[in-house]
């Protein structure tokens, strides 16, 4: 028997192939699948033209059987077959697309969906086999023939016998090693594990003798017997009319697909044709996992071509800020290459992405404003990754964002949006004010928030580390600049109010520079305050770096030695009485003066729940003045 070689090119291919275009070699039974259903689509097609082929659709299969003493795995189809001159032409010449020349033969248009690629796919079997064997009869023939190679050194071709058309491809696995175990393929339980995986949603069934065992009385042998099982649903759930199906459905379809023990929030199920033509079925989980804000989590979205799987987490469908988001994509024009694994970035597939980052914002405000209850449960999980997403783009996404975040308000101590806060905002109000702190009770007790409360303004309260930046980032919103309560100006006193501070300022300048440089350098200034009320004395941020963000910053491992200062001013109130007993000591006892100022200042750090540098210092200065 001769051995016919393959093409110079085609041995390159595939070597190259055997080792290193796929990433699993699991993949190979999913690409012997794919070719066995295109296989009996090419029969099945050929059909519907002549009705006197007498094709009867529920008889087409694929079967699949395993021989643990051979060591071999056998994949047969009853489709269209091959004659000698197309197992020649489509596997003696890699990447030789059968199934694009029947389409163009058959003038099969976009709307027929033909999965394989007899060719490129066929190889992977090589990844697993150090011996293949394919069997093949075309529909029609009498004569079948057996192809036969060991890989690169050629193949064989020569005449057979085999009942019936169809192909049937015998693998004959590679020895173990150290690095592989290759007999786990010979094993019932990893068939069904890998079709279930990536071939459950082919359209015809995949069958195999299934071993069960039953105990019976104790001490006797176990029963076993063999059933013939269909492997795979066939039906996906996605290619069914919403109406067809309840929420119950689509909540075990989640359940069972993304291991998960509860339903999720909501699902969005759509079927998009156009420029670029897929279904979705996309679900938002319930809460985040345990995962989900570290580096081992990974986002991504199934992705299908013609109901067979080709990623299980394809990332550039989703946007970080939606990285929360579980499902699925099933698109029949994709632009695949030589794998199935090697997706092109190309025009679709950026096409798709943002058709369903556009989804994802109408369903997430869809909930917002029907059910704002099930909203408030989901962005308790994944609220943070929303603010992430403003200020890891630095703001560029703030667009798709903004309306979608939450903060709780001082007027109704209850989580309010954006929108909802400017649309109460009063005539005469310029900016958006907010607060920062560890929780709502330590921010309700900030000296800078009575008088913005007093004057009938609401504040949002930002209880997460990365609020304030986020608010930085976005700078408005509907064109309300945002303001913390402890900028230096929060545009409060009426002129006159004004005027009276500038007034009082410029007597006390002296006093001020002395308190000041007593403090030595610890503040940038030391003046009054126009947002005090009954507290005497409060710090305010002078430079870009709030003292909020000054403590965020810190916190953080890597900042450790290099600690990040914000530029901080010490504001007093000039209505109260303390600020007189200042004005007095200034003329009358200017060290006692000092050790004041040193007392406010520490009195303000604790206020802002900043540590003292020296509590020694401030324990002996209130000792001193208890006597």
């Amino acid at each position: 028997m001769e051995t016919k070689q393959f093409k110079a090119e085609s041995k390159r291919l595939l070597d190259m192939m055997i080792n290193s275009i796929y990433t699993h070699k699991e993949i190979f039974l999913r690409e012997l699948i794919s070719n066995a259903s295109d296989a009996i689509d090419k029969l099945y097609f050929k059909s519907l033209t002549d009705t006197s082929m007498g094709v009867n659709r529920s008889d087409l299969k694929i079967d699949i059987a395993l021989d643990k003493e051979k060591r071999t795995i056998t994949i047969s189809d009853n489709g269209i077959g091959m004659t000698k001159e197309e197992l020649e032409e489509n596997l003696g010449t890699i990447a030789n697309s059968g199934s694009l020349a029947f389409k163009k033969e058959n003038d099969l248009g976009d709307d027929v969906d033909i999965i394989g690629q007899f060719g490129v796919g066929f190889y992977s079997a090589f990844m697993v086999g150090k011996l293949v064997t394919v069997y093949s009869k075309a529909y029609g023939s009498n004569e079948a023939y057996k192809w036969e190679s060991v890989g690169v050194d050629g193949y064989t071709i020569d005449k057979c016998d085999k009942e019936g058309h169809g192909t049937t491809i015998v693998i004959t696995l590679k020895d173990n090693t150290e690095e592989e175990n290759y007999d786990k393929y010979l094993e019932q339980w990893q068939i069904q594990s890998l079709v279930k995986k990536y071939s459950d949603y082919i359209r015809y069934p995949i069958k195999m003798d299934v071993e069960h065992t039953h105990y019976t009385e104790e001490g006797k042998e176990p029963e076993v017997h063999v059933e013939n099982e269909t492997l795979n649903s066939m039906v996906p759930i996605w290619k069914k009319n919403k109406n067809e199906l309840t929420d119950d459905d689509y909540n075990n379809f989640y359940i069972e697909k993304f291991n998960d023990y509860e339903p999720p929030i909501c699902h969005i199920h759509s079927r998009n044709e156009g420029v670029a033509t897929y279904d979705a079925l996309l679900f938002i989980p319930a809460r985040a996992p345990f995962n989900y804000y570290s580096k081992e989590y990974e986002k991504g979205l199934q992705l299908y071509s013609s109901g067979v799987m080709i990623m299980e987490k394809c990332a550039d469908l989703l946007p970080d800020y939606f990285s929360f988001v579980k499902g699925l994509v099933d698109s029949e024009d994709l632009s695949l290459n030589i794998s199935r694994e090697m997706l092109q970035h190309d025009r679709q597939l950026k096409i798709i992405a943002k058709n369903i980052e556009r989804s994802i914002k109408n369903e997430l405000v869809k909930m917002l404003k029907a059910k704002r209850e099930d909203y408030e449960k989901f962005y308790s999980s994944f609220g943070l990754q929303l603010k992430f997403g403003i200020y890891q783009s630095y703001g560029a996404a703030k667009d798709t964002l903004s309306d979608l975040l939450l903060f709780t308000s001082s007027a109704e101590k209850k989580k309010v949006t954006l929108d909802e806060y400017v649309s109460r905002m009063r005539e005469d109000q310029k900016y958006i004010y907010y607060a920062c702190g560890e929780s709502v009770d330590r921010i309700e007790m900030l000296p800078q928030t009575e008088l913005v409360k007093d004057k009938g303004y609401e504040i949002l309260y930002c209880t997460d580390d990365v609020d304030e930046f986020v608010l930085k980032v976005m700078i408005n919103y509907k064109d309300k600049q945002f303001k913390s309560v402890s900028d230096k100006d929060l545009d409060l006193e009426t002129e006159e109010e004004k005027e009276e501070i500038k007034k009082q300022a410029e007597d006390c300048k002296d006093m001020f520079e002395f308190m000041k440089s007593t403090l030595d350098g610890k503040v940038s200034d030391v003046r009054l305050s126009g947002k005090l009320k009954s507290y005497p004395v409060c710090l305010s941020s002078d430079g870009t770096v709030s003292i909020e963000m000054e403590k965020v910053l810190n916190s953080m491992p890597q900042n450790s030695e290099n600690k990040v200062t914000a530029e901080k001013a010490l504001e007093l109130n000039a209505s109260h009485p303390v600020f007189e007993t200042l004005k007095k000591l200034y003329e009358s006892d200017k060290d006692k003066l000092a050790k004041y100022t040193k007392l406010l200042y520490c009195q303000a750090l604790l206020i802002e729940g900043i540590g003292l540098e020296n509590p020694t210092e401030f324990s002996n200065l209130v000792c001193e003045l208890m006597v």
